[in-house]
């Protein structure tokens, strides 16, 4: 008998999703992301970026990508600058981590060319382990501007859906 009021407690507990009230403006109802403008010397960085940007919108699904000619607005993105630094050293004075920093500049405009938002020197910072091997050391570097670009995109998202 406690095993059965047990599980109607907790079946019943009244659990519910809150916060997920957005603040998308009326009549957007599709985005353009046309790759991203790269003013830094780190070759091809602007792909993996518009790539993050592409797949956290589609995933949200709150407004349809499109091309720029039929959406509501477009979101454009500018990198400009990636830096790297080694942080931590072995006993030997070899890299044992690297951290690399990116900034951008992000704007939201409707089709008309007037602009809804924009964020300016947006950073964000990620650490990757060095390698002797110099295949591995550029495939590390390769996956932290991955994650670099994933971790602004979901803050972007999260900032264009709740804090408009």
């Amino acid at each position: 008998l406690f095993f059965i009021i047990w599980i109607a407690l907790l079946l019943g507990c009244g659990y519910q999703m809150v916060g997920k009230e957005t603040h998308v403006p009326s009549g957007l109802n599709s985005i353009a992301i046309p790759t991203f403008v790269n003013q830094t010397f780190e070759p091809g960085i602007e792909v993996p970026f518009t790539q993050a940007f592409l797949r956290e919108f589609i995933q949200d699904r709150r407004v349809r990508i499109l091309n720029r000619s039929e959406a509501d607005s477009i979101q454009e993105g500018v990198i400009k600058s990636f830096s790297i630094h080694s942080v931590s050293y072995d006993k030997s004075g070899l890299v044992l981590e690297y951290q690399t920093t990116v900034v951008m500049d992000l704007t939201l405009k409707k089709r008309t060319g007037e602009i809804s938002w924009t964020m300016k020197d947006l950073s964000e910072t990620t650490w990757y382990r060095a390698s002797s091997i110099a295949l591995l050391e550029e495939a590390n570097k390769t996956a932290a501007i991955q994650r670099t670009g994933r971790f602004v995109a979901e803050r972007v998202r999260n900032r264009f859906f709740y804090d408009f």
